[in-house]
């Protein structure tokens, strides 16, 4: 049996862990594993390498991804899907895992529909996916910009002064949820609930009259504009509001303990799973690592946690 890793979409903190456990697990099953560089792109062009034990030595607390990763436009179509399975034939790879988000996941169950199992690993700092409770990279992630929370807060404070801060998630908040939580943030804007900046502009001015010399507001980019929301508290409040975009300062990093251990337990489950032909996305729940079908997994929505996000207002009145 030949098996094949790949990374594909944004890169999140964990990728490294979840290639070093597939590649050694895949090994001591007796396989032959193969790296593909630049994600399903690099697939079409013929980028693959055999990998052995030294190939992923010393990458476990590396960022990013030593594939390389991409968004491939020629993979989307009928013909690019059938040109990438020529390849694999070419090596005679009847296995791969595919380490990405929801699109990866689509691009592995059309790897799938052409005879090739595949297992998904969910990695995304976004925990966008809903089949799973944490995707890998999540809690790194939450690190990063907890750190920057706190850093930001000091040269706030010294100033007096208010500071949105532009945190990553298009259509899901977890990021600054979480990190809000943690970092001690006073509000949060997040695309799964309605911002109320009124409500938003008066505890700001209710922390200033009780002697408060700071205010962090996190808005994920998909619920609104960083400057924007700062030039209209500004204007409600009178106090000075500075915009911090973090970009993709959050996506780097070496992976936080947590999503070292869940990137190898997951990545040792998906060679375990093809090892019997089984196609699946792997996930987390309730503490435990399991595997479903990916048409199961894709059909699954993120459900935004609001009881966390109440238990985040309440705190930080």
């Amino acid at each position: 049996m030949n098996i094949a890793v790949m990374t594909s979409g944004g890169d999140a903190p964990g990728m490294n862990a979840a290639i070093r456990a597939v590649v050694r697990a895949s090994i001591y099953k007796g396989m032959d594993v193969y790296g593909i560089y630049g994600g399903f792109e690099g697939l079409i062009e013929g980028k693959i390498e055999k990998l052995n034990l030294s190939s992923v030595a010393d990458i476990i607390q590396k960022g990013g991804t030593f594939l390389g990763t991409s968004r491939s436009k020629r993979f989307e179509t009928k013909e690019g899907q059938e040109e990438a399975v020529k390849i694999l034939q070419v090596y005679n790879i009847d296995k791969v895992v595919v380490l990405g988000g929801d699109g990866s996941a689509k691009g592995a169950l059309a790897l799938r529909d052409h005879g090739i199992n595949t297992a998904v690993i969910p990695c995304t700092i976004d925990n966008d996916m809903g089949y799973t409770e944490s995707t890998i990279g999540f809690y790194t992630a939450v690190e990063t910009i907890t750190d920057a929370i706190s850093k930001i807060r000091d040269t706030t404070e010294a100033h007096g002064r208010a500071n949105v801060v532009e945190v990553m998630g298009r259509s899901c908040g977890d990021l600054a949820l979480y990190a809000g939580i943690s970092g001690g943030a006073e509000s949060i804007i997040v695309p799964e609930m309605e911002a109320d900046l009124d409500e938003i502009a008066k505890k700001m001015l209710m922390g200033k009259n009780r002697g408060k010399r700071h205010h962090i507001i996190l808005v994920a980019e998909g619920a609104g504009e960083g400057h924007k929301v700062a030039k209209e508290l500004q204007s409600l409040t009178g106090i000075e509001t500075r915009v911090t975009i973090l970009g993709y300062i959050q996506r780097g990093g070496s992976p936080s303990p947590v999503d070292r251990i869940m990137a190898t337990s997951m990545g040792v489950l998906a060679v375990e799973s093809l090892s019997e032909d089984k196609s699946v996305a792997i996930g987390i729940r309730g503490g435990r690592i399991f595997a479903e079908s990916i048409e199961t997994a894709l059909r699954k929505k993120n459900k935004f946690n609001k009881k966390l996000y109440e238990t985040m207002k309440m705190v930080s009145i």
